[in-house]
């Protein structure tokens, strides 16, 4: 009588160990490709955050300092006394119409925009000022100044820094009819502005912020005729 054995098949612990391994090795860099992709998807959303914001910033500065002393018909007494600039460093020769503060860092501009005779009205008597200690420019128009671009430190929607300070360049800049740059305010012809700002998370991917430089021209063409 032959009796047959069930020959028994396994794994060796050499082979267990092998596909445990392998496994381990394919989760690491699943997991390594999709923490890259999170992170690159982050980096690009802050960069467009703080894209969108610098340009809409920028295009409103723009529009508004080019209405700078605009005047319908308005008597001369109308003009009032700016917004005090927080800072005075650099300050042009003042007061005159339209533009009674001027300097690298803030910059005042009035407009008779509804040709009532006054600036009382909201946004014909604008301040903006950048604030290098908190990296962020401000808007006032009489009722204090608030955050336009950027927003203070701690601040958790912070999207982006304005570091003009840190790259020593004027956010305004001041030049007259010949394009050279001037230190008075009745010889102004155009207003140069530049914004440099940068992401305020880090990029994981670079370690280092992103920065952006966004620039433009602006000529207030009512200045030029209504000193």
């Amino acid at each position: 009588m032959k009796i047959y054995q069930l020959k028994q098949n396994g794994f060796t612990l050499v082979e267990i160990l092998f596909v445990i391994v392998t496994t381990m090795l394919l989760l690491a860099a699943i997991y390594m490709a999709t923490s890259s992709g999170q992170r690159s998807s982050m980096a690009i959303e802050q960069k467009v955050a703080a894209q969108q914001d610098a340009r809409a910033a920028l295009n409103v500065m723009a529009l508004e300092i080019g209405m700078a002393s605009y005047d319908k018909g308005a008597p001369n007494t109308v003009w009032t006394a700016p917004i005090a600039c927080p800072s005075s460093t650099g300050v042009l020769s003042a007061p005159h119409k339209g533009i009674q503060l001027a300097a690298s860092d803030c910059l005042n501009i009035q407009a008779d925009l509804n040709g009532d005779a006054d600036f009382i009205d909201e946004n014909e008597n604008i301040t903006y000022f950048y604030d290098g200690v908190n990296q962020l420019i401000t808007r006032n128009t009489g009722g204090g100044g608030q955050p336009f671009l950027g927003e203070a430190p701690g601040t958790t929607s912070r999207s982006l820094r304005v570091v003009n300070n840190i790259v020593n360049i004027p956010v305004f800049s001041y030049l007259d009819g010949q394009g050279n740059p001037t230190t008075s305010i009745e010889q102004s012809r155009r207003i140069d502005i530049t914004l440099i700002v940068e992401t305020d998370r880090i990029d994981p991917n670079t370690g280092q912020r992103r920065r952006m430089v966004y620039s433009t021209s602006v000529i207030p063409k009512n200045h030029a005729i209504k000193l």
